[in-house]
């Protein structure tokens, strides 16, 4: 061993060593000293062959956890291009049919060019006629409810979901949006000229098919618009299958619609090739079987042909097809909200989307258990968004059998008052000691209202609502939700936990209380446990939302929830639209990564006129005595948010602008066009040079908007405050454009800055302008920002007087 170059050890110094290794993999020079001493079997090797036994056993580890990991893409890509191949396939089936029906139609338009215009005249109107008919007539007649009828019903089922999910039966195109790489969740695609909505989907899971199997048929864990899926009859087949009769209820997503439910037959089968199969249909045309009459305050809506093709992959996991197909009775809702059931992209984003990211996010918890900051695992966290979810929910529904009832208007009626007075029955538990008030607390209010805004992305409104409380909540209302107003981000460590599709919850903490009346007791401290949903999404038809319940220090996952907030879901009637030169989404993702899915990726799309209906719901726990004060300070409360969000939305539309849509500004400033034309106008008058190069018919306020360099308006009051700012601007100071207006000119200067402005101020007043030398500025978040130079000069309005001081920062970065 002295001589030779290499050290043999014995099994028995391997096992030492091994054991070690496991308790310490990279142990220093003392430590190897000591493993020596106190392990006397290692006595006869010298210190250095042990550390560099230990360098090798740390760089097998290393090539036999990266030869797992290439293992398990390999499997994954394996799987992968036999999906992509069969969708290829499917496409190009796709392409033959339609090229076959452009070909039959062609001659049809070729032969209905030779007849004469009477003729043509008779056969179009007998085409209507026919095209009428068939319409009427293709009503299926009433299908036996026995067992041998729901076998028949059940295969016819499973053949229709099967051509949907991987032949031709409807004509899927891109899901609008989606773009490839390595976060896209699968191919997403939705139906083009069909019955109803279609979504459709394939990809990749980590979980075996049975696994998948019974998550998916627990559809309330993951689809949040479900109320109850009641299992009311089991049957088994000869075959091995499984019919089973459900009932199932989907909360209306606005306080403007019904509700809506479902009748159904469920089929779980296993084919031929191994592969598992979970279809469903609407059962709503049978005789000879049990039935459930209509339910009030619901529509009952027909889900056509749908369900999961679950097939296993080589080395694990699945491929999944999932198909989502129902008629949800549009013509039950309001015209301006009939996109909401009407819009293909809207339920795939809702459903089958919905779907694949729950089965990735369990997967990953599989993968990774890990307990997260808040000493909770994902999957308690999860349980707690659901909670959040399914308590706004019944808030903004407020089903009778819940123990809700309507209280009296008082003759206004853009705010709807219910109230519980058995909230118990709602959540199963005493409210009192949780959520902030005395155990006497025994009934619950909720405010509830719908509004429509126009021009302002979901996604934007919902960071800003989340960022800015004290632009919506009123501070002169001494209510417990009211509260919110001052409250700060919890200094709890991992108080935001990623998750998909731009959902993370959060604490925050109440500070700054205020006072409260003599017949309410708060706590001294207060929090809110917070979901934000769709934040982060950018894509067509996402929806966002804003869910908030008080808590206490405890924070047990019993206690009860109260939730409020917002709500917003875009109406786009163009939603469905696909661009001539979009390409299928075919790199779907291989990793799930815990910052949020990006499937949507950017919407270029979103620069038109752009719909949205937002609802808002606040929930009130209170003594049965005080019912009447509570519910004029909720109508109140209410009224005032949505006030607010109306100002809020109206200065945010900027954020849209196009060239068919205005560009509003904030209260108190001149029409933006006319502001913009007064700014460059006096920077032409003081410099001597043009500050935009506007090319063509391009509006001024446009080429300022887009401007690569921050330009700033603050007033001439005493303590001058900014008025506006274009995009740059606002991105710099890490603000919008109505918290632009609590943002004084000082605050973003440091105290080098604050002493250079204080005494050049007065020239810029006397000689115009001004050119200050680079330096430091701050944002509205405290970030440090540097800039090569700045420029300020006095703008003048069309009488010649000054109307504000612009500042412009050139090459400005954070550092």
């Amino acid at each position: 061993m002295e001589n030779g170059k290499y050290v043999r050890y014995t099994p028995e110094q391997v096992d030492a060593l091994e054991r070690l290794y496991h308790e310490c993999p990279k142990p220093s020079s003392m430590r190897r000293q000591q493993l020596i001493r106190e392990c006397p079997i290692l006595s006869n090797i010298e210190p250095k062959q042990i550390k560099v036994w230990f360098q090798n056993r740390r760089c097998r580890e290393k090539q036999r956890k990266e030869s797992s990991r290439l293992q398990t893409v390999n499997r994954k890509l394996t799987a992968m291009n036999k999906l992509l191949m069969e969708e290829n396939e499917r496409l190009q089936k796709q392409v033959s049919q339609l090229v076959y029906e452009n070909s039959f139609f062609r001659q049809q338009q070729t032969q209905n060019a030779t007849a004469t215009l009477a003729t043509t005249d008779t056969s179009c109107e007998s085409v209507v006629t026919s095209g009428q008919q068939h319409h009427v007539t293709a009503q299926h007649p009433p299908r036996d409810a026995s067992p041998a009828g729901l076998l028949s019903i059940a295969e016819e089922t499973l053949a229709e979901f099967l051509s949907k999910a991987t032949g031709t039966a409807v004509e899927w195109v891109q899901m609008p949006g989606m773009k490839p790489g390595p976060d896209s969740i699968g191919i997403i695609a939705i139906s083009h000229d069909c019955h109803g909505v279609a979504a459709r989907a394939c990809g990749l899971v980590g979980l075996e098919p049975t696994r998948v199997a019974e998550i998916l048929k627990d559809r309330p864990s993951w689809f949040r618009d479900c109320r109850a899926l009641d299992i009311l009859n089991v049957m088994s087949t000869g075959n091995g299958g499984t019919i089973e009769l459900l009932y199932m209820q989907l909360y209306a997503p606005t306080t403007l619609a019904p509700g809506r439910d479902f009748w159904l037959l469920r089929y779980t089968s296993l084919l031929e090739d191994g592969s598992l199969v979970v279809c469903e249909r609407s059962l709503n045309n049978t005789q000879n079987g049990p039935t459930v009459p209509p339910v009030q305050h619901f529509v009952r809506a027909d889900m056509l042909p749908s369900g999961y093709l679950i097939r296993p992959c080589e080395g694990g996991g699945s491929i999944i097809h999932i198909v989502d197909h129902m008629d949800l009775e549009p013509w039950s809702v309001p015209e301006v909200l009939r996109p909401l059931y009407e819009s293909t992209t809207l339920h795939a984003q809702k459903t089958t989307m919905a779907a694949l990211r729950h089965l990735r996010q369990i997967s990953q918890e599989a993968s990774q258990p890990n307990v997260s900051g808040w000493g909770r695992r994902p999957a308690a966290l999860r349980a707690l968004s659901r909670r959040l979810s399914k308590g706004f929910n019944e808030a903004v529904n407020g089903f009778a059998d819940d123990g809700w009832s309507m209280l009296e208007s008082d003759g206004i009626d853009d705010v709807t008052l219910l109230v519980n007075s058995s909230p118990n029955k709602m959540m199963g538990v005493n409210l009192g000691h949780n959520i902030g008030f005395p155990s006497m607390s025994s009934s619950v209010l909720c405010a509830k209202a719908s509004m429509l805004l126009q021009n302002v992305p979901p996604a934007i409104l919902l960071r800003f609502l989340r960022e800015h409380r004290s632009e919506w909540a009123d501070s002169s209302i001494d209510a417990y939700s009211a509260a919110a107003i001052k409250a700060g981000p919890c200094s709890l460590p991992g108080a935001r936990v990623g998750g998909f599709g731009g959902q993370f919850m959060e604490v925050i903490k109440l500070e700054n209380m205020g006072y409260y009346r003599d017949d309410m007791t708060i706590p001294g401290d207060i929090f809110l446990l917070q979901l934000c949903n769709g934040a982060d999404e950018h894509a067509v038809g996402t929806s966002a939302e804003l869910i908030f319940a008080p808590i206490d220090a405890t924070f047990s996952d019993d206690a009860p929830i109260l939730p409020s907030g917002f709500r917003i879901i875009p109406l786009d009637s163009n939603m469905d639209t696909v661009g001539p030169n979009r390409t299928l989404d075919l790199a779907s993702a291989l990793e799930v990564k815990t910052t949020g899915n990006k499937a949507g990726g950017d919407n270029s799309g979103n620069s038109g006129s752009t719909k949205s209906v937002m609802t808002i719901a606040f929930q009130f726990a209170f003594e049965v005595h005080l019912q009447d004060n509570v519910a004029s300070m909720a109508r109140q409360y209410v009224r005032s948010i949505i006030a607010s969000v109306q100002r809020v939305a109206l200065a945010l539309s900027p954020l849209n602008f196009g060239s068919h849509n205005g560009f509003h500004t904030p209260p108190g400033t001149p029409e933006a066009q006319t502001l913009a034309r007064w700014i460059c106008q006096s920077y032409r008058c003081y410099l001597g040079v043009e500050l935009l190069k506007c090319e063509g018919n391009e509006p001024i306020l446009k080429s300022l908007w887009h401007h690569s360099d921050a330009v700033l308006c603050c007033s001439l009051k005493a303590l001058p405050v900014f008025t506006f700012a274009n995009q740059a601007g606002l991105d710099m100071l890490e603000t919008t454009l109505v918290a632009l207006q609590d943002i004084t000119l000082e605050k973003i200067f440091d105290d080098n800055g604050k002493k250079t402005l204080c005494s050049e101020f007065p020239h810029i007043m006397q000689q115009g302008f001004m050119c200050m030398q680079g330096g430091i500025c701050l944002s509205s978040m405290g970030r440090p920002v540097s800039y090569e130079r700045a420029v300020a000069w006095k703008v003048l309005n069309d009488e010649e007087t000054a109307h504000c001081i612009c500042f412009m920062f050139i090459n400005w970065s954070f550092v």
